[in-house]
């Protein structure tokens, strides 16, 4: 199992702006695209893959679960229904968006149905976001810890989670980092803008740079062609133990994202 380490976020996209953003992503080298049915976008997603003209055999398509389609007569069909949309036999990995714990359906449900939808060929590979250590380990238990192909979680330069990380790494599963720029509060960061100076490189560029070198991968959104393309570029920045030492030091549990009843107790 692989997950690239870069790819297009659509979080709060839709319509022409996801079109458009996703359109440009591809042209400028992109080929891994983040979406989610609760967004709202996978058709407009859809469309722009088409449009493009990229072979799909070229592409890592995610997608992930709602809620409302846990339970295990609902959950296939869903995915049947955002491949549709995503004008697609298969995506490439397909997570479970939230635990919910307060949801109604247990986690050993979900995760049975979810390796159902990958043994359909629906999707390549499946996956958890959101998911703390000991909700991590339950579904461990259902499916195997060789089908967890990541964990997609909140991580900044504010939200480090050592913890959770480490134990990932443990187990072998791949960490994608989502709001790995705060929401852009990591952008007006005196201690970034001071490395970002020295190697010549934007803010955001040495945010992306630091989950890359911890391993993580990414999926950070624009609407701007420039930014796109920018943050790209922080593939091919490396930043040296200090820079490292300097950013493991912003760690505030600066959490963003934390809705009641779909988050579990964060480790």
């Amino acid at each position: 199992m692989s997950i690239p380490t870069f790819g297009v976020g659509t979080f709060r996209l839709t319509g022409q702006t996801v079109i458009d953003s996703v359109r440009t992503a591809l042209e400028l080298g992109y080929r891994a695209v983040d979406t989610a049915q609760i967004y709202g976008n996978e058709a407009e997603v859809g469309q722009a893959i088409a449009d493009s003209g990229v072979k799909r055999d070229e592409l890592f398509v995610t997608t992930k679960i709602w809620t409302a389609n846990y339970a295990k007569d609902k959950l296939v069909p869903s995915l049947r229904e955002s491949l549709e949309k995503l004008r697609t036999p298969y995506v490439d990995l397909t997570l479970i968006h939230w635990p919910a714990p307060g949801h109604g359906v247990e986690l050993s449900e979900y995760m049975t149905a979810l390796a159902e939808a990958k043994a359909l060929g629906l999707t390549r590979q499946i996956g958890i976001s959101n998911f703390n250590i000991a909700l991590t380990k339950q579904a461990i238990a259902v499916v195997g810890k060789n089908e967890i192909a990541t964990n997609q979680i909140e991580l900044s330069p504010y939200l480090q989670g050592e913890k959770l990380t480490a134990f990932l790494k443990e187990q072998g599963i791949t960490v994608t980092s989502y709001m790995t720029l705060a929401y852009g509060k990591v952008l007006k960061d005196p201690v970034l803008a001071q490395i970002a100076g020295k190697h010549q490189a934007t803010v955001a560029q040495v945010a992306l740079a630091w989950a890359l070198q911890l391993g993580y991968a990414v999926i950070p959104s624009s609407t701007r062609r420039e930014n796109l393309a920018s943050n790209l570029l922080a593939r091919d920045l490396h930043l040296d133990a200090a820079d490292m030492a300097k950013i493991a030091a912003l760690e505030r549990n600066g959490r963003e994202v934390n809705p009641a009843g779909l988050a579990p107790v964060w480790d």
